[in-house]
């Protein structure tokens, strides 16, 4: 009798951890073909999108914009061509343009960087960022956007 009430505790115990296995589950595996990161890289995009990440590809060819994103950290990853970054300082003329996502005309201070193929640069998230000067030849890089809750 105590053999088999200790058998149904084992299996009710086996049988709990299944279940909290496959709560706790990780997400499924994502993979992007070699052509849709090509097309991400020349044109711009998403390639992975959940609810604690993101991935894109991004080219620029012109400067763009000042941008603080308040629960984003963003890490780049230049894959060819140049520009000129702007971090950290102060944002100047910032518009909040939805929920958590800023953008300015200036940054006040901050650190200037000239990117170039192989940098990888990690911007905390409420941190200005701003590609300040990019040549006419572009710049190609993977953005992973790893999103606070």
């Amino acid at each position: 009798m105590i053999m088999e009430s200790m058998k149904q505790v084992l299996l009710a115990g086996v049988m709990a951890c299944g279940f909290l296995v496959a709560a706790d589950a990780p997400p499924p595996v994502s993979f992007v073909s070699h052509e849709k990161v090509a097309e991400a890289l020349a044109k711009g995009g998403g390639m992975v999108s959940a609810k604690d990440l993101s991935v894109s590809g991004s080219h620029r060819v012109a400067a763009g914009q000042v941008e603080v994103h308040d629960k984003e950290t963003d890490v780049m990853y230049v894959i060819e061509g140049t520009a000129t970054l702007v971090t950290g300082g102060t944002m100047v003329g910032g518009k909040n343009t939805k929920p958590g996502q800023w953008v300015g005309t200036d940054v006040k201070g901050g650190d200037t960087r000239q990117l170039m193929k192989g940098d990888v640069v990690v911007v905390p998230a409420g941190t200005p960022h701003w590609f300040k000067e990019v040549p006419a030849s572009g710049i190609s890089y993977y953005v992973v956007k790893v999103i606070k809750p």
